[in-house]
């Protein structure tokens, strides 16, 4: 017996500083109707859908940088792609950035959410392993300032009884961290959605360069067959005022193949028939967590950072 959901990864171009949201919600409705005309039931869309990866510049205007946040979902910008999505009757996901008050104080976060059929918000996440640093780096041709402009994700890695399947997200950093996946797959996880905004320069070890869309493919593999589920990673790509982004939007296997890729770095959609009980041949057999798992052995994973811990 199978248990089939088509699934499409909608990769996005880049996203200029003076493109509005409104536009990018129209390429997100065209590659959703892609993905609709081709069967799919769910499309998942990239981290910060709405606007240009923001973070790569310093401010100290807050008011500026408030600017890119949604302090509602959907609001006026974003209605017309849940009205879409009702009209097909099809799901989503997709990343922005979130400004909420919560026990009146205002947070920031990056976020993701998933959109059920029906147009409602099913699920939501936070991210939770921000890279980058806080302060302006003038050495570096962009900054990568999430740890300014964002704030830990506080609703940890929850997996989702939705689309008859159990889904969770993550997002970008957080796929390069097993413990990310190890955290859904103890709770049966079947998909993962991931979307992502990687530069294909890494200012740090500038002589990795070369390695970025194999780095991101590596840990996407590993993640799937080490915890019987299929992930789709989907890039925002190409060239974003003279930033280089990384595409390799994927769709992969429980065994850790990739079945689906993307081959441009601008909107593109690609589709995959996943079928959630594919999951059972790892999570039984090979990855049997109840069988072969020994966390008492594993105490260091969870021990407290040391307080000399780099922000980097």
């Amino acid at each position: 017996m199978s248990r089939i959901l088509k699934v499409a990864a909608a990769q996005l171009g880049p996203i200029t500083l003076k493109e509005p949201r409104s536009s990018a919600v129209k390429r997100m409705i065209v590659l959703m109707q892609n993905a609709k005309a081709q069967g799919a039931e769910l499309v998942i869309f990239p981290e910060l859908a709405l606007t240009t990866f923001f973070p790569r510049w310093y401010t100290e205007d807050q008011s500026e940088i408030d600017k890119y946040f949604e302090t509602e979902m959907p609001n006026k910008d974003t209605e017309p792609l849940f009205a879409e999505a009702r009209k097909l009757k099809i799901g989503f996901n997709f990343g922005f950035a979130e400004l909420v008050v919560e026990k009146r104080v205002t947070r920031h976060f990056n976020t993701a959410i998933i959109v059920d059929q029906q147009g409602r918000i099913a699920a939501k996440y936070r991210k939770i392993h921000l890279p980058g640093h806080t302060e302006n780096e003038p050495w570096r041709a962009f900054q990568h300032l999430e740890k300014r402009y964002f704030e830990k994700g506080n609703l940890g890695f929850q997996v989702h009884q939705v689309f008859g399947g159990k889904i969770g997200m993550c997002i970008c950093n957080d796929r390069r961290w097993p413990e990310t996946f190890r955290v859904m797959g103890l709770q049966g996880v079947e998909l993962v959605a991931l979307g992502y905004n990687t530069p294909a320069h890494y200012p740090l070890a500038p002589e990795h360069d070369h390695l970025q869309d194999f780095h991101n493919h590596l840990v996407l593999q590993a993640a799937a067959y080490q915890n019987g589920t299929w992930i789709v990673g989907v890039a925002k790509a190409g060239r974003e005022e003279d930033c280089d982004l990384i595409g390799g939007t994927c769709i992969i296997a429980p065994t850790g193949e990739i079945v689906a890729e993307c081959k441009t770095l601008a909107d593109e959609v690609i589709i995959a028939e996943c079928d959630l009980d594919r999951c059972k041949e790892i999570q039984e057999n090979i990855f049997n967590f109840d069988l072969h798992r020994q966390p008492e052995d594993y105490a260091l994973i969870t021990a407290p950072k040391k307080e000399s811990a780099s922000n980097g």
